[in-house]
């Protein structure tokens, strides 16, 4: 595999601590979920990161299949828990809405950028992820 990009990012402190790139391009200090603060926390993170990267996979999956699907919009909904084994997995929710596309090309369409997206590739058959689709 040919690597076009890396980013780097160190954290300390845990989800109480504080994460950045090494380009100082992020800077987050980070809360947990239950802590009452406003910071964010890894799975914020984390459904920033896969939405931008589904968004730019719609895109691309619409070109290879000669949809136009016009102002795209991914959201997700990242959660955590704990396994069987004592340990702890993530569970993902996609949704995205597309404009000017009947639900069926709709559906073609997210199903092919979750085939593209590098994300997806990385959770598939370790994260529970459901896609669901709304058109306008």
């Amino acid at each position: 595999m040919k690597i076009s990009y890396k980013a780097r990012a160190t954290a300390t402190g845990g989800r109480a601590g504080h994460v950045r790139s090494d380009d100082g391009a992020l800077s987050v200090d980070l809360a947990r979920p239950d802590s009452g603060r406003k910071q964010t926390n890894p799975e914020q993170l984390f459904a920033a990161a896969y939405a931008v990267s589904f968004d730019s996979a719609l895109q691309a999956a619409a070109l290879s299949l000669k949809l136009v699907a016009r102002d795209t919009q991914t959201s997700m909904e990242v959660g955590i828990g704990q396994n069987a084994a004592g340990g702890y997995t993530l569970d993902v929710d996609i949704f995205v809405v597309t404009r000017g596309l009947p639900e069926d090309q709709a559906r073609r369409l997210i199903e092919a950028a979750d085939l593209l997206c590098p994300y997806s590739s990385a959770v598939r058959g370790n994260v529970d992820v459901r896609l669901h689709v709304a058109t306008s």
